[in-house]
């Protein structure tokens, strides 16, 4: 209730007349895979730029999207530990993640590490809520989450920043960039390391629970990671350009079979771009992405001892041409090949699989009306084919305020974890698929920008662990209701952002959990972030309130709910140097994503930055 009560006060508050917000509305890709404003897509959008990374002085990528609309994020023990993150109630393996147009996770798991993608090397996050399936292909159930690597521009130009904070955690960057009307490059390297907390109070009698271990240590996390991209401009139009991004972690956790990793995240990728015409837009790409972890067990008897290792390799190519028929019609047609290989010390049935797809989509405007309309055919080697739809009609009512419906289809095939990891795989499963029924309404208005945004999804084949077999089963199906509430304007020379998310997650099954909330899923969730210039200082503050949630599928293991504030402030030096200073967890409140793992406590954060 105390929960409820702040969310109204808040609403209260902003009810009355507020200043203009003076924002330039940012080009976004991922929503349509062409290049349009966020306003002028029919998709619900979230845009993070390098400005706002800097300027909430975020210590991870799970840091910087707390409490942004739809997002629920569990996290394993503090800075470096597995992190899920579940959009608009979905399983986290239903969100499809693109880095630089590049798809990247574990084929494997089915999930990408977010943990091990430096933020140092984040140039924007877009992020797309709802299926996407019919655009990308598999895992799109959720949304598309893409992260852009750094990009010169202008004078050769230099960054660099080093940072200080508790748990003897220490970060340095430094980089170099530039560019002219027909070039650009960027290069960074980027280094975390922090003793930690003791990452999990773990329990073994009577029935095991968290960890499955007593390790009341300190659990660190080491990080380096560099990042490179050029691209070159000819004469004719053509553009080339060629990316990097290659990351090794060092991560120490608390578990009974494993409690130390080396990890290896890296990233390939190339592009072609040529309009052969005016009117036909040309782009082709590829890309490779490896995920690898080596495991041990550590401890004061034995020191390290190898226990497993995972490997997996993902590479991608795609061609796609848009062709503009009017000022006001478009249409894109394209093909992507998806080939996944699995390895290690753990045998698999079958260690690779291939999937080709071919999309099309159409888009137009008639005055007061838009539409978008997408089809895609996935032919999987393991399991067939498979046809996703997608279609969006805008309405504009007034001038500034339109109002959006749309549909889409979506599917995800099952990893190879779930497919045939030892003790646990089913080779029996079917894909995961969708159906989801949204409504929008969006306003710009002389105080600011306002969206709400309604859905109903309906997941048939749910993925679950069968307690009968003790393997993966497709069990259940879900029924996710959701309103997302996204409020952006100025009130007295302080930039306010408001994220409101209502969710209603429900398993909708046969069983006894039937009617019960999915894991690690809140039914509420707010987000109030403030910030105002007062000459050369900057001053802001964040609100996250997350209401309770549960462990499991049976809902017998509740997390509580918690409120979090954070408070920033930055001062500008002179020559584009900025000393800035962050307080996390202001009051050091107590809570858990997951059951039994902890979070950090109250935290502090220095930081000297030369240049964004």
């Amino acid at each position: 209730m105390k929960h409820a009560r702040l969310l109204s006060a808040v609403l209260l508050l902003l009810t009355p007349q507020l200043a203009i917000t003076n924002t330039l509305d940012p080009v976004i890709v991922t929503a349509t895979r062409v290049a349009q404003t966020a306003d002028d897509t029919l998709s619900s959008v979230t845009v993070i730029s390098r400005e706002q990374i800097v300027q909430q002085q975020a210590q991870s990528i799970q840091d910087l999207l707390r409490g942004v609309a739809g997002l629920d994020i569990s996290n394993n023990g503090g800075l470096g530990k597995t992190s899920s993150l579940f959009l608009r109630g979905s399983e986290s393996d239903h969100l499809l993640v693109l880095i630089d147009g590049i798809k990247v996770g574990s084929a494997s798991l089915g999930t990408t590490p977010f943990q091990d993608i430096p933020i140092e090397q984040i140039e924007r996050i877009e992020i797309v809520r709802g299926p996407r399936s019919s655009l990308y292909g598999s895992e799109a159930i959720g949304g598309v989450i893409q992260i852009f690597t750094r990009k010169g521009t202008g004078a050769f130009t230099p960054n660099a920043s080093i940072s200080a904070g508790r748990y003897d955690t220490y970060s340095a960057s430094t980089g170099l960039s530039g560019g002219t009307h027909k070039s650009w490059f960027h290069w960074n390297i980027s280094s975390v390391d922090s003793k930690g907390f003791n990452a999990c109070d773990g329990v073994l009698f009577p029935v095991p629970k968290g960890c499955f271990t007593n390790e009341p240590d300190k659990d660190g996390y080491r990080n380096i990671s560099q990042s490179a991209r050029m691209g070159y401009r000819f004469s004719n139009g053509l553009e080339l350009e060629i990316r990097g991004l290659h990351t090794e972690g060092d991560n120490d956790y608390d578990g009974s079979f494993v409690n130390e990793s080396d990890t290896t995240l890296q990233l390939l990728g190339s592009s072609i771009r040529f309009s052969p015409s005016d009117i036909w837009h040309l782009t082709v790409n590829a890309g490779r992405n490896l995920d690898r972890s080596k495991n041990y067990k550590n401890d004061n008897l034995q020191g390290r001892i190898f226990q497993n290792r995972f490997s997996s390799e993902r590479d991608l190519y795609s061609w796609q041409n848009d062709i503009s028929l009017t000022n006001t019609q478009m249409i894109s047609i394209g093909a992507d090949h998806q080939n996944d290989e699995v390895g290690g010390t753990t045998t698999y049935a079958v260690t690779s699989r291939d999937n080709n797809g071919v999309f099309g989509q159409y888009q137009g405007s008639f005055g007061i009306h838009e539409i978008q309309f997408s089809l895609r055919w996935d032919d999987n080697e393991q399991f067939g084919e498979h046809l996703t739809e997608g279609l969006s009609w805008g309405y504009h009512l007034q001038k500034n305020r339109r109002m959006t419906v749309s549909y889409g289809s979506a599917f995800k095939a099952p990893s190879f974890n779930e497919l045939y990891f030892p003790g646990f795989g089913n080779a029996e499963l079917d894909p995961e698929t969708s159906h989801t029924l949204e409504w929008s309404l969006t306003t710009n208005t002389s105080w600011g920008k306002w969206s709400v945004h309604t859905y109903e999804s309906r997941v048939d084949d749910l993925i679950s662990f069968d307690l009968t077999t003790f393997a993966a089963a497709n069990l259940d199906q879900a029924r996710i209701r959701g309103i997302e509430t996204i409020v952006m304007t100025t009130f007295k020379g302080w930039e306010l952002n408001l994220d409101l998310t209502l969710l209603d997650p429900k398993i909708d099954s046969d069983d006894t959990n039937d009617g019960n909330l999915l894991p690690r899923r809140s039914r509420q969730s707010m987000r109030i972030s403030a910030n105002r210039a007062v000459g050369s200082y900057i001053f802001g503050a964040t609100i996250i309130s997350v209401g309770e949630r549960y462990n499991d599928l049976a809902n017998t293991e509740r997390l509580g709910g918690y409120s979090i504030i954070d408070l920033r402030t930055e001062y500008l030096l002179a020559n584009n140097w900025r000393l800035q200073v962050r307080i996390e967890n202001l009051f050091d409140k107590k809570y858990e994503t997951a059951d039994l793992f902890n979070q950090s406590g109250r935290n502090f954060n220095v930081a000297l930055r030369y240049r964004l």
